[in-house]
């Protein structure tokens, strides 16, 4: 089952990137909704107040979903059998997929603003940029709107692409079906959900789990991470994306949405922190092209080697 799914990864992942971009899941959808009524309805069942309840309102919270992901792709392979399970897996990881990449669901904002900049609108950018993040950008000057864009999309294209790419492959490769894909997507979720400040109506999120469900964000996103960085610097300058890198890691070892955007800086010679001995120009409207074009240099790399996992593995 284990070469099988390995197979299995390039096309699931092809067919939902070309679904997700002909058909995106709007913002609000019933997936999502589902998913937030779960994590709502753990935390108000498990969140008990107590260091020793939190792990379990995670565990829960994270694996249940990642769990009943594996269980559906395997009762469709040894249900259906070898000749009709296959394809049911197939179609069951591309679904999976298509819920938890989100490459549309952050374009919109992205191409608003850039055309406004572009436009000479920095009225309407600042208003854009307000609605997406829901921060004041009233008075933030053109760099400043080009600087959040720029750390915004990356961080939401690693998050809701090169994550999830990251580890659906390595758990798909072990016959674990579309379980990373789940796992990650979920934990990323939790954590927002702690670092949110809840509605009146909402029972506000414990010290204890908030601090669990942050370190085990940060444990599950470190590879990710890691790879999404490398990934930028193969398709971007390499000997500046991994200076930064490093500069960043040195000061912040575990700060991996930094990595990210260090790397960032480096693969498109842009100023994204504060760090003076950075040598990335000033943000520009300019950038964002750029931006974009790493992106889907990225995205193509994926496939590439996907693909060519694929083929190595048909061929041995």
């Amino acid at each position: 089952m284990a070469e099988y799914d390995g197979r299995m990864s390039f096309i699931s992942i092809l067919l939902a990137l070309l679904l997700e971009q002909a058909k995106p899941l709007p913002r609000t959808n019933v997936v999502h909704n589902a998913v937030r009524t779960w994590v709502r309805w753990v935390l108000r069942n498990f969140d008990t107040g107590l260091s020793t309840h939190a792990w379990w309102a995670w565990g829960l919270s994270v694996a249940g979903p990642t769990l009943l992901a594996i269980g559906i792709h395997w009762l469709l392979i040894w249900g259906l059998g070898w000749q009709f399970g296959w394809m049911a897996a197939l179609i069951w990881n591309v679904l999976v997929l298509y819920a938890t990449l989100g490459f549309r669901q952050f374009s919109h904002h992205f191409t608003l603003i850039r055309d406004a900049l572009l436009a000479g609108d920095e009225a309407s950018a600042r208003s854009e940029l307000a609605k997406w993040k829901h921060i004041d950008a009233s008075e933030l000057p053109r760099s400043e709107i080009v600087r959040h864009v720029i750390e915004h999309s990356v961080l939401s294209a690693h998050r809701h692409v090169f994550g999830v790419f990251a580890w659906y492959s390595v758990l798909a490769a072990f016959g674990f079906g579309p379980a990373g894909a789940v796992l990650y997507r979920m934990s990323e979720a939790l954590s927002g959900v702690a670092k949110r400040t809840p509605l009146p109506e909402q029972q506000p999120v414990s010290d204890p789990v908030r601090a669990w469900s942050l370190r085990a964000w940060a444990a599950v996103d470190w590879l990710p991470a890691r790879i999404t960085a490398l990934s930028f610097a193969f398709v971007g300058s390499f000997e500046e994306s991994v200076d930064s890198w490093r500069r960043h890691a040195a000061l912040h070892p575990l700060d991996n949405d930094g990595i990210v955007l260090a790397a960032t800086e480096g693969a498109v010679n842009v100023r994204l922190s504060g760090d003076v001995e950075a040598s990335g120009l000033v943000p520009e409207p300019a950038h964002l092209r750029a931006v974009v074009g790493l992106v889907w240099r990225t995205v193509v790399m994926w496939l590439v080697f996907l693909a060519l996992l694929s083929l190595a593995r048909l061929i041995g």
